[in-house]
């Protein structure tokens, strides 16, 4: 008798999410009876305070492991028995695995920023690159960076608090002079590249997360946004000349790890990209609004949308 996974999605407004077919469709190919749920609080008409009781009802329901996204990423920590070094570091998790009666939390974001950056972004410079947002994926965003090898890291987030937390956190694990706050407009014409970890660019937060102006040919730019494929951001961007990517290879890479984790299988990389693109070319009707981006405050000011912008997927 085949393997059986039963794995879900605790999150706000998650009915577009990838992750289950992409999870489900990986697990058929090896074989497994693997079953992915969609848990989401906006649906069930629950607060995230009820984050525990779901915890509670997946484990006693015998589920395997659990994907976490906006607003439990940071929150569910204090319900886990144990922590990953990474989800410790980054102070987020987004994937839970429930193992002998005890939870174990992961953080695979940081991972599948790392693996998408290096395949679609070959050779870019990291001396110096300016982050758009503090919050739970810009956190994961900033350990990768760091890890890659960026020698300075300017945080732009409109809480100034969230930030200096942030780049104190990252100062300990990588060292004083790393990372600091700041304003676009002072760090832009120094830096090589530019992450955008905020939801803006996406179907339900359009516009641009900072003055287009700011961007020079020159740079590279990554928006952990995947749908639209193409945001006003990387829109303007490849206009102008830029290298740039969105979240597609982000979230691809992240559920590569969060469905080893959880399933104890090895997923095929090349195998769940093919399953990603199928999903974005075949399942999602173009006002479809999924984010690799936590959908927390967006961290930065918004730009007047483009009157010339439109949806697409990649």
């Amino acid at each position: 008798m085949p393997a059986a996974i039963l794995a879900g999605l605790i999150g706000a407004g998650i009915g577009k999410s990838l992750t289950p077919a992409m999870h489900e469709r990986e697990g058929a190919a090896q074989g497994l009876v693997y079953v992915y749920r969609l848990i989401d609080l906006d649906r069930l008409g629950l607060p995230g305070s009820a984050l525990p009781d779901l915890l509670d009802a997946a484990e006693r329901l015998g589920f395997d492991g659990l994907n976490i996204t906006y607003p439990c990423k940071q929150t569910v920590i204090g319900h886990l028995h144990e922590l990953s070094q990474d989800a410790r570091d980054i102070g987020a998790v987004n994937t839970v695995v429930f193992r002998d009666g005890r939870r174990i939390g992961h953080n695979t974001d940081w991972l599948g920023f790392v693996e998408g950056f290096r395949r679609d972004l070959p050779g870019a410079p990291l001396n110096h690159v300016v982050l758009l947002g503090a919050g739970g994926a810009g956190s994961a965003v900033a350990h990768a960076l760091l890890f890659m090898g960026a020698r300075r890291l300017t945080i732009v987030d409109t809480d100034r608090e969230k930030a200096l937390a942030l780049a104190a956190v990252l100062q300990t694990r990588f060292g004083p002079g790393c990372a600091s706050v700041g304003e676009a407009e002072d760090a832009m014409p120094h830096a090589d590249g530019l992450v955008n970890a905020t939801p803006v660019g996406m179907a339900k937060h359009p516009g641009l997360p900072l003055d287009p102006s700011l961007l020079r040919p020159s740079q590279w730019v990554a928006d952990v946004i995947y749908f639209p494929a193409e945001t006003e951001l990387l829109r303007h961007a490849r206009r102008i000349g830029c290298r740039a990517i969105n979240g597609g290879g982000m979230v691809v890479f992240q559920a590569v790890e969060a469905f080893r984790l959880i399933s104890g299988r090895q997923a095929v990389a090349s195998r769940m990209q093919a399953h990603f693109e199928a999903l974005c070319s075949t399942e999602l009707g173009p006002q479809a609004d999924s984010s690799a981006a936590d959908r927390q405050s967006d961290g930065i000011s918004r730009q007047p949308p483009n009157p010339e912008g439109r949806q697409s997927c990649a």
